[in-house]
C-alpha cells in the first residue's frame, strides 16, 4: 500500500499545493486523485505566477481576454477561476462522498488586501459567488485585519481557508473568529454548516532560525510548533463552547499543515509529512514532495494529543535565543509581504505576456 493511502486511512487528507492548466489538461491531477489519494488542492499567487511564466498553457486565454479589454487582476481572476472550478469539479465526488468535509480547492483574495478588512469581505463574497462551486474555499490571511474579515465572511456563509498562521496563538485567534461567525449564524437562525480550515505554516520556521541554533535543533522547530498547535486544536474540539456549536450542527474548522516542502537539502524530502501524520488534519504539499512521499515515504506514529516532547523542545529553542512569539509575528508579516510581492510579480507577468502575445498577433 502506498504511503499516501496509509495517511489517508489514518484520517489525514492530502491536498496538492499546486494548480496549473497543464495539470488539468494532461490528466495528471485526475491521476493523483485516483492513484495517490489526493483529495483537494490549494493555490497562491506564487504558484500561478510560476505557471504562467514557465509554460504556454495560458497564452491563448490571456490573448483572448486581452483582446476583450481585460488586464491585471480582472484577467488573472478569470484565469484562476477557470482552473479552480475545473479542479473543484474533479474533486466533487470526494466532496459529496465525505459530506462536504473533503474535496476542496482554494482561491486567495488579493494579498494587497491583507490590511483591508472591508475589502477582504467584499472580495471573498464576490469571488465565491463567481465560482458557483460549493467546494471552493476563499483564502483570507489570519492577520489583525483579516480576523474580523474571516468572522464576517463565515457569517455570510462563505467557506474560508485561513492562511498565514504561524503559531498556536495565531491558530486560536483564527478558530475563535470562525466560531464567532458560526455563533452569529445560529443566533440569526441561519444554517451553521459553513466549512473552514486553518492553515499553519511549518517549514518557514526552520528556514528562519537555521543559522541561529546548533545542528541538533535544525529542522525541528516547525514540527514542535505544529505539535503544540495540534494539542490546542484537539482541546478546542473538546471544549464546551465547541460542543455547543457541534450540537447545533456546526462542523469543525480543520487544522491544515501548510509549507511542508523540505527547504533544507540536507534533510529528508519527506520530513514534514512523516512527522505530521494526524487524524482530522490536512497536509497540503508541493507536487515534488507528494511524488517523493508516494515513492519512499513512511507513515510513522500519529501526533500525540498532548504534544509529546513539543514543550520541552520549545524550551530548548528558547534557551538558544529563539523568541517564538516575536518570530511568529515576524513570519506572518514577512509572509504577507512575500505574497504581496508575488501578486505584483504575477500581474507584471500577465502584463508582459499580453504585450508579447498581442505584438505577435499583429505580425
Amino acid at each position: 500500500m502506498k504511503a499516501t493511502q496509509q495517511l489517508h486511512d489514518l484520517g489525514q487528507s492530502l491536498w496538492l499545493d499546486n494548480i496549473t492548466r497543464g495539470l488539468l489538461t494532461s490528466g495528471t491531477l485526475g491521476r493523483y486523485i485516483s492513484e495517490l489519494s489526493v483529495t483537494g488542492l490549494t493555490s497562491n499567487p506564487t504558484i500561478f505566477e510560476h505557471a504562467i511564466k514557465e509554460a504556454d498553457f495560458y497564452d491563448d486565454a490571456i490573448r483572448e481576454k486581452a483582446l476583450t479589454g481585460k488586464s491585471g487582476e480582472a484577467l488573472f481572476f478569470e484565469l484562476a477561476l477557470e482552473d479552480l472550478t475545473e479542479a473543484a469539479d474533479l474533486f466533487a465526488p470526494v466532496h459529496a462522498g465525505t459530506g462536504g468535509v473533503d474535496g476542496w480547492v482554494s482561491l486567495e483574495v488579493s494579498p494587497l488586501l491583507a490590511d483591508d478588512t472591508a475589502g477582504s469581505i467584499k472580495a471573498a463574497a464576490q469571488l465565491h459567488a463567481r465560482a458557483q462551486r460549493p467546494n471552493l474555499f476563499i483564502k483570507i490571511p489570519g492577520t489583525r485585519a483579516g480576523l474580523p474579515a474571516i468572522e464576517e465572511t463565515i457569517f455570510a456563509g462563505v467557506p474560508v481557508n485561513v492562511t498565514l498562521l504561524f503559531s498556536r496563538e495565531h491558530y486560536i485567534a483564527a478558530a475563535e473568529a470562525y466560531m464567532r461567525g458560526i455563533e452569529r449564524r445560529i443566533a440569526a437562525g441561519l444554517d451553521p454548516t459553513v466549512a473552514s480550515v486553518a492553515s499553519l505554516f511549518i517549514s518557514r520556521w526552520d528556514v528562519a532560525i537555521k543559522d541561529m541554533v546548533p545542528q541538533d535543533l535544525r529542522n525541528r522547530l516547525g514540527i514542535a510548533i505544529a505539535k503544540r498547535t495540534y494539542t490546542a486544536y484537539r482541546e478546542l474540539l473538546a471544549s464546551a463552547r465547541w460542543q455547543k456549536l457541534a450540537d447545533a450542527g456546526a462542523r469543525p474548522q480543520r487544522l491544515l499543515w501548510a509549507s511542508t516542502g523540505t527547504k533544507d537539502p540536507a534533510a529528508s524530502d519527506t520530513l514534514y509529512l512523516e512527522a505530521l501524520a494526524a487524524p482530522d488534519t490536512i497536509n497540503t504539499i508541493p507536487e515534488k514532495t507528494l511524488l517523493a512521499f508516494a515513492e519512499h515515504g513512511k507513515v510513522k506514529a500519529a501526533l500525540p494529543l498532548d504534544g509529546g516532547d513539543a514543550e520541552a523542545l520549545l524550551a530548548e529553542f528558547a534557551r538558544a535565543g529563539v523568541d517564538n512569539a516575536a518570530l511568529a509575528a515576524d513570519l506572518q508579516r514577512e509572509g504577507a509581504a512575500s505574497f504581496a510581492k508575488s501578486w505584483r510579480d504575477l500581474l507584471d507577468r500577465i502584463a508582459s505576456k499580453i504585450d508579447v502575445l498581442t505584438k505577435a498577433g499583429q505580425t
